[in-house]
């Protein structure tokens, strides 16, 4: 790991590590109603300053952070045409799927390619820590992730380049 990408997640775990004081808020409009504050945006008051963490202009982390939730939006790094459709193809793929990860979102922030929510559900079921290491752990392989599939992508290019320009050497 580069020494730019080590000091970039430790930024990251570091503010996530903070901002993850979550509890229990119930709604102050509707009784007995507990809506991620973080979500709704209707008290100022209960909202904390979002925080964005950058390592570069493509590649950043946004933490807006409230009273009984935290969301996480990432924006991952796109290089070329082939990376940007790679890395749409992968988050949509895995937004269809959001039930089974639990503190994923359906539909990322704008700006950015996928986003968390972390409520104090969460972090009362799970330990905090373990939440933060999800995090980190899925912004290191997505990047491996995608580097991987644009490998087999050009791997395959060329088998099919050279297959096709074979035939008409002879």
């Amino acid at each position: 790991m580069s020494k730019t990408l080590e000091t970039y997640l430790k930024a990251v775990r570091a503010t996530l590590e903070a901002a993850m004081c979550l509890e229990n808020f119930s709604s102050q409009v509707v009784e007995r109603h507990n809506k991620p504050e973080v979500e709704v945006a209707r008290n100022a008051e209960v909202l904390l300053t979002p925080v964005v963490v950058s390592r570069n202009k493509q590649e950043k982390v946004l933490i807006e952070g409230s009273i009984n939730s935290l969301r996480v939006s990432i924006s991952i790094k796109k290089s070329d045409n082939i990376e940007m459709i790679l890395c749409k193809k992968l988050m949509r793929f895995m937004m269809m799927r959001a039930e089974n990860f639990f503190i994923l979102r359906r539909k990322p922030v704008e700006g950015y390619d996928i986003s968390f929510l972390i409520t104090n559900f969460h972090t009362e079921q799970m330990y905090k820590s373990k939440l933060v290491d999800f995090v980190i752990q899925f912004m290191e392989d997505i990047d491996k992730e995608i580097s991987e599939m644009k490998m087999m992508v050009n791997w395959r290019a060329r088998t099919v380049a050279e297959e096709f320009l074979g035939a008409f050497q002879t």
